[in-house]
């Protein structure tokens, strides 16, 4: 079993219009030596954020592109990707509008 913690870096959260649960994707850095992307974050029901892992449809089969096989690495993901979306989600709104100053 391995005990090494995964290193979760330079996660990048895309939000979306919200929809059936969707906020958005996320990229980011595994062990600084892979990087991955287009990772769904919904919500869950319960409070916290579930993570979808891309597939590609080939005939009428889905085919997983990537996703942790390991238990404790998928948690450690998840959780490094919670804390990031959740502390993007409530800070406060700051538009990148220019102001109307006439």
């Amino acid at each position: 079993m391995n005990t090494k913690q995964t290193s979760i870096s330079e996660i990048q959260f895309y939000p979306v219009k919200p929809k059936d649960g969707l906020l958005g994707f996320v990229s980011f850095v595994l062990d600084d030596k892979f990087w991955m992307g287009s990772v769904a974050v919904f919500s869950r029901r319960d409070g916290g954020y579930r993570l979808v892992y891309p597939t590609r449809k080939v005939t009428n089969q889905n085919i997983n592109i990537f996703h942790p096989i390991d238990q404790a690495v998928g948690r450690q993901v998840e959780t490094a990707i919670s804390e990031k979306v959740a502390k993007i989600i409530s800070e406060p709104y700051e538009s990148t509008e220019p102001e109307n100053t006439r």
